[in-house]
């Protein structure tokens, strides 16, 4: 006889014993994993590995481990294996939990957590730069075959309120396995580095890893806390404007034809906005499009501005910046 008993969940520690649903010969207890350790491996990168239980009972089922990630952002999520990838912001630490899990459609049994951390760098907050902004954007890259566009990144910050007047400020980035560190830099008055320059990095701008950027500083006087922030790159990518725009009047008809943006995006992957000004009484006509032309009639006793942007796509990727408009194109009387 089968009895279906309510799972009993035993927290702070003791373990958890699995009904008669789940496996109606036994029960079986579920014990933690153990050696959890967090190891940094990169720029806001940790690995996070564990081991099973040695005195777990060996029997005919599938455990499966939860991960709880407690700070600096919760979240949870479960996997088969015993090691574990996360991209984070590390300078305000980082801490997380694993246990051991066992389930089906009808039962549910874990063991207690085992929890590990690592320590936020040390340094007053007031000390970190502040407002780190960075932008995205590709060039072509007429001489190489392997990699025809290019992208650049510019970042800049502030100055931590605390930070004394000889702190120095340096700044790095990552973008999958590669790391690299700014030569470039702009200085405020005082001579400290507040703003840096790539002009050819490793980042894709097709890719869908996030970019890393890390800003550390020292100074003789107190400990400098870094502060490193995770950017997507559609958020990021400033887009370059449609290239070749032309607009030619004939009788009422305007017709306005150009070309996609230097981007590493093919031509399907762009969204446009025509911008058409009636200089004569200010009228102002704004269009959006999916190919790269479009026809308006028009008062042909006036004048017009015609401009246009663009904007990758959410077929291509997710929703980002809007170009710069196009340099204006002056047609008619």
């Amino acid at each position: 006889m089968i009895i279906m008993a309510p799972i009993l969940l035993i927290l702070l520690g003791a373990t958890e014993i699995l009904q008669a649903d789940l496996l109606p010969d036994e029960k079986i207890s579920l014990l933690p994993p153990v050696n959890f350790t967090i190891k940094v491996t990169g720029l806001a990168q940790v690995l996070l590995h564990w081991e099973p239980n040695p005195d777990q009972e060996q029997r005919n089922v599938n455990l499966e481990y939860q991960v709880k990630i407690n700070a600096p952002k919760e979240d949870d999520y479960e996997t088969r294996i015993t090691e574990s990838n996360c991209v984070t912001i590390l300078h305000q630490g980082f801490s997380a939990s694993v246990r051991t899990i066992l389930q089906n459609d009808h039962s549910f049994l874990a063991s207690s957590w085992v929890s590990a951390e690592v320590q936020a760098p040390p340094g007053s907050p007031r000390t970190s730069a502040l407002n780190l902004t960075c932008t995205t954007n590709t060039t072509a890259d007429n001489y190489s075959h392997l990699r025809p566009y290019q992208v650049s990144l510019h970042c800049t910050w502030l100055v931590g309120t605390d930070a004394p007047e000889d702190t120095q400020y340096f700044l790095y980035y990552r973008y999958g396995s590669w790391t690299e560190e700014c030569k470039e830099y702009s200085k405020d008055i005082l001579e400290r580095n507040i703003a840096c320059w790539f002009p050819r990095t490793f980042i894709h701008s097709r890719g869908r890893d996030w970019l890393v950027v890390l800003v550390n500083g020292s100074s003789k006087h107190t400990t400098i806390k870094p502060f490193d922030q995770l950017f997507a790159l559609h958020t990021i990518d400033q887009i370059n404007p449609p290239l070749n725009v032309t607009a030619e009047i004939e009788g009422t008809r305007l017709s306005i034809q150009w070309e996609k943006p230097v981007s590493a995006f093919p031509i399907h992957c762009f969204d446009y906005e025509v911008k058409i000004h009636n200089t004569r009484n200010g009228y102002l006509q704004i269009e959006k499009m999916m190919t790269n032309a479009f026809i308006s009639i028009i008062d042909d006793l006036s004048k017009y501005d015609v401009q246009v942007r663009a904007a990758v796509s959410s077929m291509c990727r997710e929703a980002g910046l809007w170009s710069e408009w196009s340099q204006p194109i002056y047609v008619g009387k």
